[in-house]
């Protein structure tokens, strides 16, 4: 036997069937490959660069585990994620990953593949009002929110006491359970400074209702940027923008360097979130302050290992079983550590780590 067959036959042997023929000399036409099944994965959308770095994880870990993936995006379209996911019920993939555009709008279709007896898991985003849910996998939200607001507290020195600084807040989504627990998250640490004086709000814009911001857009940030700096905040200083998201953080950045920010007047300390390649640049440039890094690999690993403990009669790993009541049950959840990312650690978290390289960053 030529040795590249000996050696393909003894490394393939668990993951076909009829291996022993193939082996003696079978047609290979005879061989049929083990079939672990197709995965269904639908996420939200391809404008965030972050979904789509989660999807390609997602599609090679469950590779290696010899499954077969079905990736698709709904490009925010609500409707069109739920006949997304209809279509992989019907060809009954065996397990869903759903990292959903509207956490509220998918009972009916969850109930559809609880009929057909297809599991589901809940990515990064999750899914309300079902009990037809088994597990979540995500970072610690609220601590999100927290560390925004924290690295807000820091670089204006709200501790020290003294004066009073400005913020305009950004929330996301509303229909992203997510959006309310970085906000309330973001809120724990700044809620003493507000109702101190310290930090004041010139708009008064403070209901998580007034400052979302709908399908996390940064041209619907930037408009209601401009609307503030036209409005309550024409000839107020701006210190501080708490903003959840790095997109929502440049379209607030692109409205305030169109009203002088950045040239007559200091920018103001920008957060944001999911270390966007395009944000972790402004920040080297010492534009946009501040981002949460989510390190969407391990995230990706966490859902794969859930759903192949869920298909192989196993049962998922958790480290939450308390915080996430969709309000029909409380979900099971693994929840991830964020990183906090500025101008004095990007290199050593996002290059060291080896999620960018230099070239990228520095690459217009």
């Amino acid at each position: 036997m030529p040795v590249i067959k000996a050696l393909l036959c003894s490394v393939t042997a668990v993951l076909v069937l009829g291996t022993a023929g193939a082996c003696s000399g079978v047609p290979e036409a005879e061989v049929v490959e083990a079939d672990r099944g197709t995965i269904g994965i639908a996420l939200p959308t391809t404008t965030s660069p972050r979904w789509v770095a989660d999807g390609e994880s997602m599609v090679r870990q469950f590779e290696l585990l010899g499954y077969r993936t079905e990736l698709v995006y709904g490009e925010d379209d609500v409707k069109g994620q739920i006949s997304q996911l209809r279509a992989m019920i019907a060809k009954r993939d065996r397990a869903l990953v759903i990292g959903s555009i509207d956490g509220g709008a998918l009972k009916d279709v969850l109930a559809e593949a609880a009929a057909a007896k297809i599991p589901v898991i809940a990515y990064d985003r999750l899914i309300r009002d079902t009990g037809d849910l088994g597990y979540y996998a995500t970072f610690d939200n609220f601590r999100v929110g927290v560390m925004q607001a924290a690295h807000i507290v820091e670089a204006l020195d709200l501790a020290e006491g003294g004066g009073t600084d400005t913020v305009e807040l950004f929330a996301g989504s509303a229909d992203d359970n997510n959006a309310t627990f970085f906000f309330n998250g973001a809120m724990s640490v700044l809620r003493p400074y507000l109702d101190s004086g310290r930090l004041r709000v010139v708009s008064g814009e403070t209901s998580f209702a007034k400052v979302a911001t709908q399908r996390w857009d940064g041209a619907v940030a930037k408009k209601r940027m401009e609307r503030l700096l036209a409005g309550p905040l024409a000839g107020e200083r701006l210190d501080a923008v708490l903003s959840p998201y790095d997109g929502i953080s440049r379209g607030v950045l692109e409205a305030l360097k169109a009203a002088g920010y950045g040239s007559a007047r200091k920018l103001p300390v920008i957060t944001g979130q999911d270390a966007e390649i395009d944000s972790v640049k402004l920040i080297a440039a010492g534009e946009q302050s501040q981002t949460v890094y989510k390190d969407t690999r391990e995230l990706a690993k966490v859902a794969v290992q859930m759903t192949n403990s869920l298909l192989t009669g196993g049962k998922p790993e958790v480290n939450d079983t308390t915080q996430y009541d969709n309000g029909v049950k409380v979900v099971p959840a693994f929840l991830l550590q964020p990183v906090n990312v500025d101008k004095s650690n990007y290199r050593r978290v996002l290059v060291d780590g080896g999620y960018y390289t230099a070239d990228q960053l520095s690459s217009k």
